[in-house]
């Protein structure tokens, strides 16, 4: 009797570690390789690069909006100046001034140009930046032709002209992303 209370006793106390040990979860280790965890550094140094040349695409659509906003009143009153003047209306400061206003521009928009022939250039003889470089082609020429035209005291076309090279600027910027 004393050995079947102690078996008895034996086999409650063993009964419950089969039962632990199957509900007992489970982990596997996963081994992690550097090469899986990190790219290469040639794909770090594209992605800095398309990132560089997206900030500046977006500087420049920046620079090309504001200059817009101020555009569009500048040419309002430089038009409105120039009817007065070839109404004899003006004043010889008007006059003036509205010559220094149209200096401004025509410089302003040069920079302009200058500053997407850059951009041109750089998209061009980076590689990282070349299959956006078709995208952006023409830019400048764009701005060239709002300089041509402000030259010709066109100063609501030039503008128009400004927005068409904002818009693909833009498209420019969202192909990069």
């Amino acid at each position: 009797m004393r050995r079947a209370i102690i078996t008895t006793t034996i086999g409650l106390l063993l009964l419950p570690a089969p039962i632990l040990a199957q509900n007992r979860q489970r982990t596997t280790s996963r081994r992690s390789t550097a090469r899986a965890s990190r790219a290469p550094a040639t794909d770090y140094a594209a992605e800095a690069a398309r990132n560089a040349g997206a900030t500046r695409v977006a500087d420049q659509i920046k620079v090309l909006t504001r200059f817009l906003y101020l555009l569009g009143g500048v040419a309002k009153g430089i038009e409105a100046a120039d009817v007065a003047a070839r109404a004899g209306e003006a004043t010889p400061a008007q006059v003036q001034q509205t010559d220094r206003s149209k200096a401004t521009v025509k410089n302003s928009l040069q920079n302009v140009r200058e500053g997407l022939d850059q951009l041109e250039i750089d998209f061009r003889t980076k590689p990282e930046l070349q299959r956006f470089y078709t995208s952006l082609a023409g830019v400048a020429a764009g701005a060239a032709t709002a300089e041509d035209q402000a030259a010709a005291n066109q100063f609501d076309q030039a503008g128009r002209s400004l927005l068409s090279v904002v818009n693909r600027l833009t498209d420019v910027l969202l192909e990069m992303r």
